[in-house]
């Protein structure tokens, strides 16, 4: 059964290219800005003043700082920057409704945004399942040829529009497809193949219960970067996803059940061009 719950902005987070975590859209913005300018950055820097006192400014760039305004204190720290750093560029970016507390200072961006509503749905249904086998050469009691029935459940995460994320009916359709890519296949790490034919891949390796030499169908085999780990699929099916997406879908969780109270769960964030 689909499920859905409301998400402040405030309890999402967000990850730029660097793999900071960042507290706002507004973060995320500035830094993806950065990256699109070459401009090179370090968030969450520690400045230490002349008396000794640690500053924590959020965007420290070559030409200066930048200071998302968030809160009173954001307020605060900013003043306190422009007082003891008179010699350093620095712009601070906020809500016009601290516009009043900020307006006898310089370089000052203000921006007003809709609100936006972000929103996340579970998605599960019996559909969501396929069969494989596998091989893990690292795990000894997982190091012989076997399989599994998996269930999957989809989560998505991002901005609502007229109150939906997404109809349910795509959003099923969406991984019912990816699901069927996957389903009845041998996974495998890549690493394994030795040679490949036009029918055919060659995999060879060595485990706890001795060497591995097989000739198996391309048309049933599925070639993973790293060991076909139940945590690896999720990630698979992550990336089979994600291109299918409406644009306001922002992160995607995908948890596999491997066996009884058994699996993985991956949530991923969408980087879209």
């Amino acid at each position: 059964m689909p499920s859905g719950s409301a998400v402040l902005d405030s309890d999402f987070r967000y990850i730029d290219k660097k793999g900071n975590l960042l507290r706002s859209r507004t973060e995320l913005s500035i830094a993806e800005m950065l990256t699109f300018l070459e401009v090179e950055y370090q968030y969450a820097y520690d400045i230490i003043l002349k008396d000794g006192k640690r500053i924590n400014v959020d965007f420290k760039t070559e030409k200066g700082l930048i200071e998302v305004i968030d809160d009173e204190k954001d307020i605060s720290k900013y003043k306190e920057l422009k007082h003891k750093l008179s010699d350093t560029k620095i712009i601070a970016i906020g809500h016009p409704k601290y516009a009043a507390q900020l307006r006898e200072l310089d370089d000052i961006v203000l921006y007003k945004t809709k609100e936006v509503q972000t929103g996340s749905i579970f998605i599960e249904d019996p559909s969501f399942a396929f069969d494989y086998a596998h091989i893990l050469p690292l795990v000894e009691k997982c190091s012989i040829l076997h399989g599994h029935t998996s269930l999957v459940m989809v989560e998505l995460v991002g901005e609502m529009k007229n109150n939906l994320l997404i109809d349910f009916g795509e959003a099923k359709r969406i991984v019912k497809e990816a699901m069927s890519i996957l389903d009845h296949k041998f996974f495998i790490n890549k690493k394994y193949l030795i040679k490949e034919d036009d029918l055919h891949y060659k995999v060879v390796f060595d485990g706890p219960k001795g060497r591995f030499d097989l000739q198996v169908p391309k048309n049933t085999t599925y070639l993973l970067e790293g060991e076909a780990t139940v945590e690896n699929l999720s990630t698979e099916i992550i990336k089979l996803l994600v291109p299918k997406m409406p644009k306001n879908i922002e992160a995607v969780g995908v948890y596999i059940y491997e066996g009884y109270n058994k699996g993985a769960h991956i949530l991923s964030q969408i980087s879209k061009p």
